[in-house]
C-alpha cells in the first residue's frame, strides 16, 4: 500500500493593494525510495520553507519495493521523478519518454559487499559466485559490469548466479551469497550493524571499477517540457530543492532531524539518519551555484556503462534528447 503523503500545509498569500488571495502551485515529486537521508534535500526545503518562498504547495510522495517512478510519472501521477539514469534510460528505450533536468548526486553510492570468508577477494573471484542485486533499476549497472567482465548471468549454466535480492542484507547475513549489492549510505552499514565487522567485508564501489552510472536524477516527460507553465513551475522546484540540499549539506544533524519527523513509516532513527546523511554530503560534490547541474560527460560515461558488454546491453542505441540544461538554468536565473 502506497505510504503517506507528506505534503505542505496549503497557503494562502495576500496580493498586495487588492486583498484578493492567490494559492500556491500544486507540485508534485516521485521518490524513488522510502523516507530516508538519500531524499533530504526535498524534505529540507519541505520543512524551511523553500517551496513556499518559491510559490509551491509541494507534495512528496514516498517510493517502496512496489512502485516504479517512471509508471507514475506516465501515469500522471507525479509532476516530477527520481530515478536512476540507467532505469530512466531503459525506460525511455521502451517508450516513456524521460528526460533529466537535474542531477543533484555527482557519484555512485552504489557497491558490491562481500564476505571476506567466501573466497572473492577482487572480481576475477566472481565466476562460479552467487551475487544479490536489486531489480528495481538497480540492476542494469550491475548487469552491464557482469557483461564487461564477460561473465555471463543467464543461461543454463551461468558463471554467476544471479540473486534477486530483496531490500535487507539476509542473504550475505546467512551467507545465501557472497556477495550483495549494498548503498554506501544505507545497506552497508546494515551488514556493519548486524555484527560483520568491517575488516571481515570486501568491497567493490562501481566509482572504482569504472561501471558508475548516475543516481537519483530528476526526470521530467518530453510532453510535459513542452508546457511553458510547467516548465516555470519545474523551474521553481529545481530551485527550492537546490537550496535544500545546500542546506542540509551544511547541516547534517538538522537535515536528519528532519528525515525523522518526515517518515511516514516511523522507521527512521537519528543516529542512523545521521549517518546516511554524512555519507549522502560525499556523493553531492558541486558548489552550491552548481547543484543540480548535469556533467555531459558524465551522461556520456553512464550511456558508454549500458552500451557496454559483449551481449545484452541495458540499452541498444546512445539516446538523443535525454537531457537538457534549459530547466536548470532558468532556475538558477541563466
Amino acid at each position: 500500500m502506497r505510504q503517506a503523503l507528506v505534503t505542505t500545509t496549503a497557503a494562502l498569500a495576500l496580493l498586495a493593494g487588492t486583498g484578493a488571495a492567490a494559492a500556491e502551485d500544486e507540485f508534485t515529486i516521485q521518490l524513488k525510495w522510502v523516507t530516508q537521508a538519500q531524499f533530504a534535500g526535498y524534505y529540507v526545503a519541505l520543512e524551511k520553507g523553500f517551496y513556499e518562498a518559491h510559490g509551491l504547495d509541494v507534495t512528496i510522495l514516498p517510493g517502496g519495493p512496489d512502485i516504479a517512478p517512471p509508471q507514475v510519472i506516465a501515469a500522471g501521477g507525479a509532476d516530477v521523478i527520481i530515478e536512476w539514469m540507467p532505469a530512466a534510460l531503459a525506460a525511455r528505450e521502451r517508450g516513456v519518454p524521460l528526460v533529466n533536468v537535474a542531477q543533484f548526486f555527482n557519484r555512485s553510492g552504489m557497491m558490491l559487499t562481500c564476505r571476506a570468508d567466501s573466497g572473492v577477494a577482487s572480481s576475477e573471484d566472481f565466476a562460479g559466485q552467487t551475487l544479490g542485486v536489486w531489480f528495481a533499476g538497480n540492476e542494469y549497472p550491475f548487469l552491464s559490469w557482469m557483461s564487461q567482465l564477460g561473465l555471463s548471468t543467464s543461461g543454463a549454466d551461468p558463471d554467476v548466479t544471479v540473486l534477486r535480492q530483496g531490500f535487507n542484507v539476509d542473504p550475505l547475513l546467512q551467507q545465501q551469497a557472497a556477495c550483495i549489492s549494498t548503498m554506501i549510505y544505507n545497506e552497508y552499514w546494515q551488514v556493519v550493524d548486524a555484527g560483520i565487522p568491517e575488516d571481515e567485508l570486501v568491497t567493490f564501489f562501481y566509482e572504482d571499477e569504472g561501471v558508475a552510472t548516475l543516481e537519483d536524477g530528476l526526470y521530467a516527460t518530453t510532453e510535459q517540457l513542452e508546457d511553458p507553465e510547467y516548465v516555470d513551475r519545474l523551474a521553481r522546484f529545481i530551485a527550492a530543492s537546490a537550496e535544500g540540499w545546500a542546506y542540509a549539506i551544511e547541516n547534517v544533524d538538522e537535515a536528519a532531524e528532519i528525515i525523522v519527523e518526515y517518515d511516514p513509516a516511523g522507521a527512521a532513527t537519528f543516529e542512523v539518519q545521521q549517518r546516511q546523511m554524512e555519507n549522502i554530503a560525499t556523493l553531492i560534490t558541486a558548489e552550491p551555484d552548481q547543484l543540480g547541474w548535469l556533467d555531459p560527460a558524465a551522461f556520456d560515461r553512464t550511456v558508454d556503462v549500458l552500451l557496454s558488454g559483449e551481449s545484452d546491453p541495458v540499452i541498444t542505441e546512445a539516446p538523443e534528447g535525454a537531457w537538457t540544461h534549459d530547466v536548470w538554468e532558468q532556475a538558477m536565473g541563466g
